[in-house]
């Protein structure tokens, strides 16, 4: 590899020896100037520009440092020592040029360790677990001491649903802090993500064993406990959970679930009220209270619960709807109302945005027979007219029609939906409610479908379970269950 291109020979040996000395006593003014002076007389050298770069940066003097290290890589492009200073820089300053610069490295030295471990670093923050992961497994040595690492990788590797690879990774973080309790907690998440529940009780137990121990930290020994066939251990430690921190709906829907595994339905429902007391407006509540009238065959109990959950929290019922909503959700309706319609402007013909016109003006609470909630029906039409198929647009006027009191025409929308989506809980949920205000039963559908809907609720309720259902500490807070 080239490394000073082609003014090789006016190489000023003397000057540079010079300018290295300087740099290795630290006195970055003194090498500055003799770089100064040696580029001066050799501007294609590109060891010189680094050196020059080198002493900038010893200065504190940063955007001239990138430019020296940027002028010796116009000179020679693969010149490794100013990749490497140019490539640092860029990283610290968040610079998007810096995995660029980065990539260059890894391409040129495959086995250049810190260069990996900073994409790694990097594509984390991007959310791109899975080139993180490749990255960081290519740096192992060089982030085998920097806790912060290894937690994004540990983290990475859970996200891809590969939690027996996370166990070492965070067992190697809690050897660099034993007694660091959120690198104890998060090595307890991994083992029981990976079905080693054994493992994450003993890793747990000292912090079971403290004067206080963490609700958190009890409700995720619950869960090890349980997952090792220890079932009474398990009821135990949610119930201290729950008098630690009465307050918290986690650990009451957390003691419905293992009601239902056990079917103790009952016992179930008797905790849930003692939750609502505290937490009268928690949705979660309502929805495992629902769940479990529906299996002790008290449909309308079980219904009226869904209905509240609904009310409180829409996004209860119909995950597509809050996942469609969530940027909106975060912003102020009317701006919101305002982007869709300018870009309807650009794009009439696009059924989503004709679909996010009509969920906003129901979001804004427009009630039936206001010029808003005629244009809701309209757009949702609309929607429905451009792409006939449109499950979400469907479930919207199947809700508007049942406000509006058009109890047919929700009907027939919540079953063209569940043609198109029999798993879709919004558009069941609408259906049994139109069906109970028409008055009529077909064939005992409606006790079938409510129980279906149970179904659903409980399917959803085990899929999440059985994924990571706690979320790893991160530096700044606290253990944090999933919600």
């Amino acid at each position: 590899m080239a490394v000073f291109a082609s003014a090789q020979t006016s190489l000023p040996v003397n000057l540079e020896q010079s300018i290295e000395a300087a740099l290795r006593a630290r006195d970055f003014q003194r090498a500055y100037e003799l770089s100064q002076s040696a580029v001066e007389q050799s501007p294609g050298n590109a060891k010189l520009w680094t050196l020059e770069g080198i002493a900038l940066s010893g200065l504190g003097r940063q955007s001239g440092a990138l430019n020296a290290y940027n002028k010796a890589l116009s000179v020679s492009p693969d010149y490794m020592p100013a990749l490497e200073g140019a490539a640092e820089l860029e990283y610290n300053a968040r610079s998007k040029r810096a995995a660029i610069l980065l990539e260059r490295i890894v391409k040129l030295r495959p086995e250049e360790a810190t260069a990996h471990a900073m994409l790694g670093v990097l594509d984390y923050k991007r959310h791109d677990c899975r080139s993180a992961v490749q990255h960081f497994a290519a740096s192992k040595q060089a982030i085998s001491s920097k806790p912060e690492a290894l937690a994004e990788y540990g983290s990475c590797l859970l996200n891809l649903e590969r939690p027996a690879d996370a166990v070492p990774i965070f067992q190697q973080i809690l050897s660099l802090g034993p007694e660091d309790v959120h690198a104890r907690y998060n090595l307890a998440v991994v083992q029981l993500a990976a079905s080693r529940p054994q493992d994450a009780i003993t890793t747990l137990e000292p912090l079971l064993t403290a004067a206080q121990p963490d609700a958190d930290v009890l409700d995720l020994a619950s869960s090890a406990y349980e997952d090792n066939g220890d079932t009474p251990k398990a009821v135990a430690l949610l119930r201290q959970a729950i008098v630690l921190d009465p307050k918290k709906s986690k650990y009451y829907v957390d003691f419905a679930t293992l009601c239902f595994t056990h079917q103790s339905f009952q016992v179930g429902v008797d905790m849930i009220n003692v939750g609502l007391q505290a937490n009268p407006n928690a949705a979660p509540l309502y929805v495992s209270r629902g769940v479990l009238y529906i299996q002790l065959g008290e449909y309308e109990k079980g219904e009226s619960d869904f209905a509240t959950a609904d009310w409180l929290d829409p996004r209860q019922s119909s995950g597509a709807i809050a996942e469609g909503l969530a940027q909106i959700q975060q912003s102020n309706l009317e701006h919101a109302l305002s982007t869709v319609r300018s870009e309807l402007k650009s794009h009439p013909q696009d059924a989503f945005l004709h679909y996010l016109e009509a969920e906003i003006l129901f979001q804004q609470s427009a009630e039936p027979g206001s010029p808003g909630f005629k244009q809701a029906i309209r757009s949702a039409e609309l929607s429905l007219e451009l792409k006939p198929h449109f499950v979400l647009a469907h479930d919207l006027l199947g809700k508007l029609y049942l406000k509006s009191g058009e109890i047919e025409r929700s009907i027939e929308q919540s079953r063209m939906a569940l043609k198109e989506n029999p798993s879709d809980q919004e558009s069941l949920y609408h259906l049994i409610q139109a069906l109970r205000q028409s008055g009529r039963e077909e064939k005992g559908e409606l006790p079938a479908l409510v129980k279906r809907l149970a179904e659903l609720r409980q399917q959803t309720r085990n899929a999440e379970a059985s994924g990571s259902r706690y979320k790893l500490y991160e530096p700044g807070g606290d253990p944090q269950p999933s919600k």
